[in-house]
């Protein structure tokens, strides 16, 4: 085996685990548990872990992340999390859409955090627009609009 997979298999990297600003930690839990479907797994004062599956986040009320912070999270089927969200009343920022890299799509969580679900790319059909962290809308790398909040 190479020395630089030796070192690698020593370290053992884990799964990342962002670390959210939020204004409330209390909201933020309701709104992960109850709209989104997450768990909690673990809750401090100020503090909080929250997963569904193999993704977790932790919600800090106590200055640790920056507000605006975008995830990306991986799922088997971005449609049908689309419509769980839509009929739970999630905060939709951008549904879901083709692209090179993934099928996704965007929401929003209390504090303005932007979740990225995305799922495999859907073979041979066009990419569409994007939209960026101002609301501007891209097609191809061209601005061909805005969205209103």
């Amino acid at each position: 085996m190479p020395e630089s997979s030796v070192a690698s298999a020593a370290i053992n990297f884990h799964r990342a685990v962002p670390i959210l600003r939020v204004q409330n930690v209390d909201a933020s839990i309701a709104y992960y548990v109850n709209i989104l479907g997450f768990q909690v797994d673990w809750r401090a004062p100020n503090y909080a872990s929250v997963s569904r599956g193999p993704c977790g986040l932790m919600l800090s009320g106590m200055g640790q992340g920056h507000p605006g912070t975008w995830v990306w999270i991986g799922v088997g089927d971005a449609d049908k999390l689309w419509e769980e969200f839509r009929a739970k009343g999630a905060k939709l920022r951008h549904p879901p859409t083709n692209y090179s890299w993934a099928y996704e799509m965007q929401i929003f969580d209390l504090d303005g955090h932007v979740l990225r679900f995305g799922a495999e790319p859907k073979s041979g059909e066009p990419e569409g627009e994007w939209l960026d962290e101002d609301g501007n809308l891209w097609l191809n790398n061209r601005l061909i609009g805005r969205q209103e909040p």
